[in-house]
Formats: C-alpha cells, structure tokens, sequence
C-alpha cells in the first residue's frame, strides 16, 4: 500500500505544469470530447507506466545492493531539482488530429510521456518498492487526478493554479522521498 501512495501522491504533483498536462488541455479544446481523451490519457499512461515500473523492478533485482539504493536515492533528489524547471511545450500535440480524440491522445500522450520526469520517477519508484503492479497503479492515478480536471477544465485551470507553488511543493516532495531513501540506505533508520 505504501508503494501505491507514494506513487500517487510523487506523480500528481510532479505533473502539474508538464508538458503531459499541457497537452491535455490542448486535446479537450481541440477536440471537445472529455471522455474518449481521458480514456486514452488512461490507456497510454497504463502501458507506458507499466513498463517503466516492470523496468524499475527488473533493474533493481539485477543491481540490487547498496550502491544500487544509493543511486535511488539521489534520482529522487535530482528529479526535484527537475521539477523545478517548467516544462516548454511544442506544439507538436496540435499537428497529430487525424486518428480521432481517443487514438490521438493515446499515441499523443504514450509518446509524449517517453523520458518524461513522471515515467522517470516510475522507474526508480518501481526500483525503490519493486511492486509493479501497485507502482502502476498508483502513478496512472496520480496522472489521472492531474490530467482529468485539465480536460475539463482546459485553459481555466492554467489561469488559476499558481503552477510555481505547486512545482515547489512537488520539487520538496520528491527531496524528502530522496533523503529519506539515503537515510534508510545509510541505516539510520529502518521501516519495518
């Protein structure tokens, strides 16, 4: 379960203010059907996530020792000093429109997501708790309760959500996964 939190709670933040999320919000006022969008964002956040957490538990079973959660760690650590950059966003979601919303979006957003500090942070979280399934989970609800109000609310929300505070809160987030990760590596604290 705590795989599950962690990865919702590490996701949702870290994707406020991405491109993923931007783009989104380019395909619901494009195409104006919410529901054929979300059910794509759904699909290709399940197959892209899924495979950078089977990734991260495969690595971490192959390099599992102490200098292999040391790397973990400072991953976590980078990717909120990563977090802190926003993200500039092509307009490159704009030009693909001839497969219809749900196709769109989900090639869209697969291809969109490869390298992305979200799919990133899947794979270290799938390395850290080596549990595909729960990691999958909880990092596509996380991006689901990112991008869902972002295909509602479209341009609106960009207006309203202070992205800055919230890229800091994500940013302190995954600094606190981070050092608590070298923490428990360096044995000053153990969680079972």
């Amino acid at each position: 379960m705590e795989a599950f939190l962690t990865s919702t709670a590490v996701v949702a933040l870290a994707e406020i203010g991405d491109k993923t999320q931007l783009l989104a919000i380019v395909l619901a006022t494009r195409f104006k059907r919410p529901l054929p969008i979300i059910l794509g964002i759904l699909a290709a956040t399940l197959g892209n996530h899924f495979l950078a957490a089977l990734v991260g538990g495969m690595v971490a079973n192959i390099l599992d020792g102490q200098w292999f959660r040391y790397a973990v760690a400072i991953s976590f650590i980078l990717m909120a000093g990563w977090t802190l950059i926003p993200d500039k966003f092509e307009e490159e979601g704009q030009q693909v429109g001839r497969f219809g919303a749900f196709l769109t979006t989900l090639i869209a957003f697969f291809l969109v997501e490869m390298g992305d500090k979200t799919q990133i942070a899947t794979v270290a979280l799938g390395a850290q708790f080596q549990a595909v399934g729960w990691v999958t989970m909880g990092t596509t609800l996380g991006m689901m309760l990112a991008n869902v109000p972002a295909v509602f609310l479209g341009n609106e929300l960009i207006k309203r959500v202070p992205l800055r505070t919230v890229r800091i809160i994500a940013a302190l987030l995954f600094l606190a996964i981070g050092i608590w990760l070298l923490a428990q590596t360096a044995g000053l604290f153990t969680t079972r």
